[in-house]
């Protein structure tokens, strides 16, 4: 069975990627990930807030002590108790480069355009083969318009694009008042792959502390509905790449993406939950769907069955809304 797949400019052996989470952030990890069949791994992601926190505190540490006698140097923190910049985040890209032969994309969230350009360049210089911009704001000024929001993306996205050779994909919220022509955009702005969708944490509150509770919950199956949609829905109509994340747990869920158009499924909350290994149960449950469905690569499954090539393209859009609806029995 072939498994192959192309993604940004890149041939993997497989559609099936680790997606940024904290299993990347070992090594050892990322080589076992290789080992059984993972086509690439995203890395954790280098946030922006977390760097200047580090640079902030250096600072801190250089200037509280001028006026102290030169031999005092207790005053300073051990090398291991801080980071300058990005510097660990960067190491750890060169010891993934020189660990593993399958690709490894950067994982980049910044805040501040400046910010983004920065790190992005020193992230190509570190040896990433691609850089995911992990895009996640949340507008909250009552004056701040959905055009200006959308505009912020663009610019990032140019902006990076610029600074930087290695392919570029945007990891994006599916809330945008028209998602095709955000997806559009972002590909006239240079990018090279749209990864659908990110979710965002949702607050929870504590009821016996009474305290705001930042809860992560782990995505299931169902949740990779809507980016199996709207994948369905821009293949063939928007010229970038398309990797599907959140609700990739079985072989079934990475079949219907590629059906629909994806070129790669990301993995994190299916690993979390049942660890590493259970990337070899995916892709035997994808192996086995296909042998029954007489695929002989996935090269064949990709697209054949967005809503370009589907007999009912409808069935991606309002049209199906009734029949859904009406078809639920009480």
């Amino acid at each position: 069975m072939n498994l192959k797949t192309k993604y940004l400019g890149m041939e993997l052996k497989s559609p099936l990627v680790a997606s940024a989470s904290p299993v990347s952030e070992n090594i050892d990890n990322i080589k076992k990930l290789e080992d059984i069949g993972a086509g690439a791994v995203v890395l954790y992601s280098l946030f922006q807030e977390q760097v200047e926190a580090e640079q902030k505190e250096m600072q801190y540490y250089l200037t509280s002590t001028e006026s102290v006698s030169a031999e005092a140097t207790s005053y300073f923190p051990e090398p291991q108790d801080y980071k300058v910049g990005p510097e660990g985040y960067l190491e750890h890209i060169k010891k993934a480069k020189s660990a593993v032969k399958i690709p490894i994309i950067a994982s980049l969230n910044g805040s501040t355009l400046g910010g983004w350009t920065e790190y992005a360049k020193k992230i190509q210089d570190a040896g990433a083969d691609a850089l995911e911009l992990n895009i996640y704001k949340i507008p909250t000024g009552l004056a701040t318009d959905g055009k200006q929001v959308e505009q912020e993306y663009v610019d990032i996205v140019k902006s990076v694009k610029h600074a930087i050779k290695i392919p570029v994909a945007v990891k994006l919220s599916p809330y945008f008042s028209n998602m095709a022509n955000m997806a559009l955009r972002l590909q006239e702005a240079g990018a090279n792959s749209l990864v659908l969708f990110n979710r965002f944490y949702q607050p929870d509150i504590d009821l016996d502390n009474l305290e705001v509770d930042p809860k992560v919950s782990l995505s299931h199956t169902g949740t990779s509905r809507v980016a199996m949609r709207w994948i369905a829905m821009l293949k063939g109509r928007v010229n970038t790449d398309f990797a599907a994340t959140s609700g990739i747990h079985s072989g079934q869920d990475v079949a219907k993406m590629l059906l629909v158009g994806a070129n790669v499924t990301m993995l994190a909350s299916a690993l979390l939950k049942n660890g590493i290994d259970y990337l070899k149960i995916i892709e035997g449950q994808l192996v086995d769907w296909m042998t029954e469905k007489e695929y002989t690569s996935v090269e064949q499954m990709i697209g054949s069955m967005s809503q370009l090539k589907t007999p009912d393209p409808s069935a991606f859009e309002r049209a199906q809304y009734m029949k859904a609806l009406t078809s639920y029995k009480f």
